[in-house]
């Protein structure tokens, strides 16, 4: 029969292992205990370990760019994720490679519209790829202008959605340092101007990165899926394929591989790590202010067991959770920076006098760790589009 671990041993475990009660040493350990950051908004990382540690936005900065001991790089779903160096290699052959390859087919199909006739397209996009790397390994770190002035076909046009009504027209440029990236081959670095800016620098891996050793496909998916159970699971294996992007083949194989433990989830089949089914302590209860796209609660497809009922208010209408408010574990609100930098919130469930009382000071708390600066999300939602005005 399988253990029983409901959703109050789910909750303990999220609060005690997110570092929402107990703050983490520094950065690296908080992404290390969530797997990855997001980063499609690099807003995100900042704010996810701001949450989490006594560290500020410039050792964030000190641990991507200066140690790089995390990493920005293309990841799971397509996604972009903040990840710690050593978890690189895993990464890029668990998931980034599917990626890569995939990107790189569909992009040969776009040049049948940049008037290159009678050439072998896959073979003239393979040597711009190499001409891009070429052109940015004499001048790193350098931006995509800079590596399109060494590498003149990367201003090549190519037209998207072609007879569409939303076709649309560009250069060949950003989608070949996409390929590269998702490739492995080359890393953004630190951005133009402030924390908030998405204009990064680009170097080869081997200089951001020396000695990075490849993982076979099969070992890395194991890692990633050990190191996902370990800080989301107990969960159902749905959620796991969903945060990996892996096919129903992919998460069967790498299961069997790692032979979790089936667990009941307050009546649904789950998983977990073996050693992973005995009842966990239930921490004291603790408030947290999560940025948009936090990792915690992008974690699992199927959040009700800490959302609650309020899905419609908390995300924009493609899937994207924005500010959310947490006590004990759950969901209970929504926040926002006002034009001045002042923090609102708006509580969606009665948390209690303590409760509320914990909120207000951890706000308070990130409005003076912020320094003034004002974050707009870069996926508004119904609650935060409201407080923020």
């Amino acid at each position: 029969m399988s253990r029983k671990l409901g959703n109050d041993q789910r909750r303990a475990r999220l609060v005690s292992r997110h570092h929402l009660a107990v703050p983490a040493d520094g950065p690296e350990q908080v992404a290390e205990s969530l797997v990855a950051l997001h980063a499609t908004d690099p807003a995100t990382v900042h704010l996810s370990v701001l949450a989490r540690c006594a560290a500020g936005t410039a050792d964030v900065e000190r641990a991507l760019y200066d140690d790089r001991t995390l990493v920005r790089m293309l990841g799971m779903r397509r996604t972009m994720f903040v990840v710690p160096a050593a978890l690189v290699p895993v990464v890029q052959a668990a998931c980034a490679d599917d990626i890569a390859a995939r990107e790189r087919t569909r992009l040969v199909q776009h040049l049948a519209t940049a008037g290159l006739d009678g050439r072998d397209l896959d073979a003239w996009l393979a040597d711009v790829e190499e001409g891009a790397h070429a052109a940015l390994r004499a001048r790193e770190p350098a931006f995509a202008q800079q590596i399109a002035d060494g590498e003149p076909r990367l201003r090549t046009e190519i037209v998207m959605a072609a007879g569409k009504p939303y076709e649309s027209r560009g250069y060949l440029t950003n989608r070949v340092l996409f390929l590269l990236a998702a490739a492995g081959r080359i890393v953004r670095g630190r951005p133009r101007g402030s924390w908030l800016s998405t204009q990064y620098a680009w170097s080869t891996v081997e200089t951001w990165l020396p000695g990075l050793e490849p993982v076979d496909a099969g070992t890395a998916r194991a890692e990633l899926a050990r190191r996902w159970l370990r800080a989301f699971g107990p969960a159902p294996v749905a959620d796991l394929k969903w945060w990996t992007g892996w096919s129903a083949g992919q998460v069967k194989k790498t299961l069997t591989a790692i032979g979790p433990v089936e667990v009941d989830l307050d009546g649904g089949p789950g998983i977990a790590l073996p050693g992973d089914d005995e009842p966990v302590p239930e921490p004291e209860p603790s408030a947290a202010l999560l940025p948009a796209l936090d990792p915690t609660p992008m974690g699992w497809q199927e959040r009700g067991w800490f959302l609650g009922e309020h899905q419609p208010l908390l995300f924009d209408r493609t899937g994207n959770i924005g500010p959310t408010v947490w006590w004990d574990g759950r969901v209970v609100g929504g926040w926002a920076q006002r034009p001045d930098g002042e923090i609102a919130i708006r509580l969606l469930a009665d948390i209690g006098a303590d409760g509320t009382a914990a909120v207000h000071a951890a706000a308070g708390r990130l409005h003076g760790r912020l320094g003034g600066v004002t974050v707009i999300p870069k996926f508004r939602t119904p609650v935060e589009r409201d407080l923020s005005s």
